[in-house]
């Protein structure tokens, strides 16, 4: 195998969610820097791989390590929780590897969002009620366009999977009110997939005294919109895809 940096996703914590290219390279691995602190250790189970905690890690400490074994002829796997494409910070990395000229791949995995919707056993696009995800933060450390601030998202109407900022709950909850009708669904599903997962529902009117009451602090996902109440409830509506008077091109 090429020695280059794999940036893998590992899923959203149970390891059997992980590709099975994901998979493939871990087991492959000469050298795997992991975030500790995110990611379920169960992966690394079976791995001939030098381990490296990357929790108490700057990006220049990562860099460093990444490219000391890529000039051993090493293939390195970084390997990140969910997916890669939104929240993983890979771009940061990326831009050091490409400064050092170090080839590198990006392999996805299953996002906690998707996790999320399976563990409440929905979709979050429903007919005529739901048409649009939005995938957003409330701005904390890292700081948010205004153009995107959670309170704009809100009025969009769309279900939003809102990461990063469970601790921030009341912030969260006020933010929301600025769109949404205070009886709006609200789903808080932490350690989504992993053995102590937990669901708490509830409204943006009710959501942030649920959850301190939990005790769920980080590692949490907040999901809100219309469309959660058909995890629970028959909403009546149905996609044209198998009805029986729709024509295509596989059904006449």
């Amino acid at each position: 195998m090429t020695n280059k940096v794999f940036f893998v996703g590992a899923g959203p914590g149970d390891p059997e969610l992980i590709t099975i290219k994901g998979r493939r390279l871990l087991d492959s691995a000469d050298v795997i820097i992991y975030a500790g602190s995110l990611v379920n250790p169960a992966l690394l189970t079976g791995t001939q791989a030098e381990i490296y905690d990357s929790a108490g890690m700057t990006l220049q400490e990562m860099t460093d390590l990444m490219a000391h074994g890529i000039r051993e002829g090493k293939t390195v796997v970084r390997l990140h929780t969910g997916d890669t494409s939104f929240y993983s910070a890979i771009s940061e990395q990326i831009e050091k590897l490409r400064e050092n000229h170090i080839d590198y791949e990006v392999v996805p995995g299953v996002s906690s969002a998707a996790a999320a919707a399976a563990a409440l056993k929905m979709e979050l696009t429903i007919p005529e009620v739901n048409q649009t995800v939005i995938f957003t933060r409330l701005e904390g450390n890292t700081p948010v366009p205004s153009s995107q601030d959670l309170g704009a998202m809100s009025r969009h109407g769309a279900v939003m999977v809102i990461f990063l900022s469970i601790s921030m709950i009341d912030k969260v909850v006020e933010k929301l009110k600025e769109g949404c009708p205070p009886e709006t669904p609200v789903a808080v599903i932490e350690r989504v997939s992993w053995p102590q997962e937990r669901i708490i529902r509830g409204t943006i009117d009710d959501i942030s005294e649920k959850v301190k009451t939990a005790g769920i602090k980080k590692t949490a996902l907040i999901l809100v919109g219309e469309a959660l109440n058909a995890s629970e409830l028959s909403t009546g509506r149905q996609s044209k895809l198998y009805d029986k008077d729709f024509k295509h091109g596989y059904r006449k």
